[in-house]
């Protein structure tokens, strides 16, 4: 059954008919108007996404791609401002200590303080420990564990936090991560799969070296509970853990900015 709307040749406004002579599809419909517009629509959108594209490919990953460019290279860029850093600081204290009026015993007091800063090469038995992400195809090795998510096969900022700590707690007397030397203000901090340290961008596997007695820095390694958790992961889904005695060796001095930032209340 049809409704007056649709019949041929009835007015619905109360006017006077319809001539019999015009078709039922010449009349005005909403459903053509309708159709019109979603095609009008279609066609704008059709044009924005070629403006945009410019030819290339927009269902690929080459926004992130330039992204990740541009941390690796501020990265480089860090990197090389902290070495000029080291240089001039050096060529300063040099000139300092040519004609600074200092007494013996006032130089060796800052030699001290700048040892126990960590601005200073530390010279002595180490150890480096090692981590590493899982094989992305690991499975768990053991009965009773369930299959790997994805959060279980990489190294997690906890995990680096829990050897730095460890370490320091066995009485290491300077840390390095990477090719950086930790201070009091170091901050390991990891975002997705990468350690961010002091302005620069480091991937796995990380390498943590620490100076001091081998067995008390093991032993503490070994006492930790975050750590005993870690080779939970390590002996189930394949994470990387490594422990190697290197010998003598000489950490570098921190070389980078001492100055603190922090947030400031918006006036």
């Amino acid at each position: 059954m049809s409704n007056s709307a649709d019949s041929p040749g009835t007015d619905t406004t109360g006017s006077d008919p319809a001539p019999a002579s015009r078709s039922p599809r010449s009349r005005f419909r909403p459903v053509r108007a309708l159709t019109a517009g979603v095609f009008a629509l279609a066609g704008l959108l059709f044009i924005t996404s070629f403006n945009t594209a410019k030819g290339t490919d927009i269902r690929t990953d080459a926004s992130l791609l330039k992204l990740s460019d541009l941390i690796q290279e501020r990265s480089h860029k860090n990197g090389g401002l902290d070495e000029s850093n080291a240089r001039l600081r050096e060529d300063v204290e040099s000139l300092a200590e040519a004609d600074d009026g200092s007494t013996t015993a006032e130089d060796e007091k800052l030699a001290a303080l700048e040892k126990n800063a960590g601005t200073q090469k530390l010279k002595g038995e180490a150890i480096t420990v090692t981590l590493n992400d899982a094989p992305p195809n690991a499975t768990a090795k053991l009965p009773g564990y369930p299959e790997p998510q994805p959060d279980y096969l990489v190294i997690h900022q906890q995990d680096l936090q829990a050897v730095v700590n460890a370490l320091w707690k066995g009485g290491a007397e300077g840390v390095k991560v990477m090719d950086q030397r930790l201070i009091s203000t170091s901050a390991v901090r990891c975002v997705g799969n990468t350690l961010i340290l002091q302005g620069r961008v480091y991937s796995p596997p990380y390498k943590i070296q620490a100076v001091g007695d081998p067995g008390k820095l093991q032993k503490a390694l070994a006492d930790s509970p975050s750590i005993q958790n870690y080779m939970v992961y390590v002996n189930v889904y394949g994470l990387g853990w490594k422990v190697t005695e290197d010998g003598t060796v000489t950490l570098p001095g921190y070389s980078g900015t001492v100055d603190l930032h922090y947030a400031k209340p918006v006036e």
